[in-house]
């Protein structure tokens, strides 16, 4: 028999094996057709941001989901000759708080870190096949 308890905010569940066998008798509840965010991208149709749009990802509802809308919010509504130049207060908070979860939001720099060495020696070897062709 299942059985769960709660963590905070969280809900631990722990089924058993036969509970996994016996047919599931949930039930799908349809879509929406009033659902505002449905059929929509990144920007609604009223110009806000959709923060439930799936391009998003993770990003609106992360650890650093509140610090990732303000910083968004603030270049979206952005009227500065240089969109965003207006931002760097709430852009700041965003990157120190992704570098405390790497885990969740890699570096690209650290991406390119990786693969230096490769094409360096990459570069290397044409290099030196270049040369022994001459």
């Amino acid at each position: 028999m299942a059985y769960c308890w709660q963590e905070g905010k969280d809900q631990i569940i722990f089924v058993t094996k036969e509970d996994h066998e016996t047919p599931s008798n949930a039930e799908l509840v349809a879509d929406d057709p009033n659902d505002p965010y449905k059929e929509h991208g990144l920007i609604l149709p009223n110009g806000d941001i959709n923060w439930y749009c799936p391009c998003l990802g993770v990003m609106a509802s992360g650890p650093c989901g509140e610090q990732f809308k303000s910083a968004c919010s603030c270049f979206h509504y952005s009227t500065e000759d240089l969109k965003g130049s207006d931002c760097v207060d709430q852009f700041w908070p965003m990157q120190e708080c992704m570098q405390k979860y790497l885990d969740l939001y890699p570096q690209e720099e650290e991406e390119e870190e990786k693969e230096k060495p490769a094409k360096r020696l990459e570069k290397a070897a044409l290099a030196k096949a270049t040369a022994t062709k001459e």
